[in-house]
């Protein structure tokens, strides 16, 4: 079967949700995709001094905020399910969240499991479990950024059907793009990573993120990989059929294969 993807890499910029959703649009503008996945955080830009100068950004997850607003919308012209990074207010907490809406509303939230860094205080670690959705008879899981370096976040929705990973991210660390090649290899499933560019200042800290978003196959061909500083938008079509397959030969299959008795420490 033919499954459209649309990989959006650009860099969200600090309290403006305004300028990030105009970017957003403007990107996707004419191009329609299944499924488009888009950076972590891309409502707010990533550094906050605290809660108190980030509570202004987030929104909560009823889609009726500026920014989720605008991608319900969105997937109106794209038609499909926009993924994207954002951050989430709920009972005056934060989360740093990953939403997977289309035109008809929300079709799954997830809060980020594994936060990296100044995220601890700034966001409450998820408590949503790792979460799946389906779109177009496929299974679609979605993890955030950091949760790429632990392999049960992308093993879980593995074995909760996943076929296709949706990864927002704002990677700062160098070896995010090669590890999903392997989160690929060993799920044998499809990832989107959709990472942000640029450099963001907080006092006399600064980040400067990575870029190269890409997209992997379950065997880890590197169907895609962006520029490292440069605003882009990639479309292409997979067969997510491809990783319903987790055969390996006609002796091992990666799934009935695994001894969990043994793993648990």
């Amino acid at each position: 079967m033919e499954f459209t993807i649309a990989l959006v890499q650009f860099k969200p910029v600090q309290k403006n949700v305004a300028h990030n959703i105009q970017k957003i649009q403007s990107l996707l503008q004419g191009i329609q995709a299944d499924l488009t996945v888009i950076p972590e955080l891309a409502n707010s830009g990533y550094l906050y001094p605290s809660k108190e100068s980030l509570i202004p950004f987030p929104e909560p997850v009823d889609g009726e905020g500026q920014f989720l607003t605008a991608l319900r919308e969105l997937a109106t012209h794209t038609r499909g399910v926009i993924v994207s990074g954002y951050a989430e207010l709920a009972n005056n907490h934060l989360y740093n969240s990953a939403i997977a809406i289309c035109t008809e509303g929300v079709l799954a939230n997830y809060r980020k499991t594994h936060l990296y860094a100044g995220e601890k205080s700034l966001f409450l670690p998820g408590d949503s479990g790792f979460r799946t959705f389906t779109w177009k008879n496929v299974c679609i899981g979605m993890m955030v950024c950091f949760d790429w370096i632990f392999p049960e976040s992308a093993r879980t929705l593995a074995l909760a059907g996943a076929l296709i990973i949706a990864h927002p991210a704002n990677l700062v660390l160098p070896y995010c793009q090669n590890a999903m090649i392997t989160r690929s290899i060993e799920n044998k499933v499809f990832t989107i990573t959709a990472n942000r560019i640029g450099l963001e200042k907080l006092g006399e800290q600064k980040l400067t993120f990575t870029g190269q978003s890409q997209i992997t196959g379950p065997k880890g061909e590197i169907y895609y990989r962006g520029p490292k500083n440069k605003s882009t938008v990639h479309v292409m079509t997979i067969d997510p059929e491809k990783a319903s397959d987790k055969t390996i030969n006609p002796q091992n299959d990666l799934f009935l294969d695994r001894r969990p008795e043994i793993y648990e420490m």
